[in-house]
């Protein structure tokens, strides 16, 4: 949300007490759109302070909980949907790296061009390097 775009509420700082932040959002499931966006706004609205009380730190850990719940229910990636391929080439394009990079990496320049076209399958050695690179899990290159 662009700050032109922002209401009061977004504004206002969120409650200190554990109390004060039930009362605003009891904690609940999530279960559905709205309860999320609200849950969202509330959890942005506590990000962004410098520092947090020790109620606001425990209440954000508690609420984020019910939202990555709400996240992995649905709108979870289906692995099995995506190649290894097409998740490299994610990677590599969000992390603004082009193919002779992806080649440096895996220590031979020509080699990232091969394997973003399917030429080259990744090695065990390529794909814990690449895992490291991008802190992922080897699953998704399996």
């Amino acid at each position: 949300m662009s700050k032109a775009n922002a209401t009061a509420a977004d504004r206002r700082p969120p409650p200190d007490s554990w109390a004060e932040l039930i009362a605003e959002l009891p904690l609940r499931p999530v279960h559905n759109d709205m309860d999320y966006d609200n849950a969202v706004e509330l959890l942005d609205r506590l990000a962004v302070l410098n520092e947090r009380t020790e109620d606001q730190e425990d209440y954000v850990e508690t609420l984020s909980g019910l939202v990555e719940r709400y996240d992995d229910e649905h709108f979870a990636i289906k692995g099995s949907d995506i190649s290894p391929i097409e998740s490299l080439r994610y990677l590599c394009e969000q992390n603004g790296m082009i193919a002779s990079g992806l080649g440096e990496l895996l220590g031979n320049r020509s080699l990232g061009s091969k394997v973003l076209r399917g030429e080259r399958q990744l090695s065990k050695q390529h794909i814990r390097t690449l895992c490291d690179r991008f802190s992922v899990s080897s699953d998704l290159f399996l």
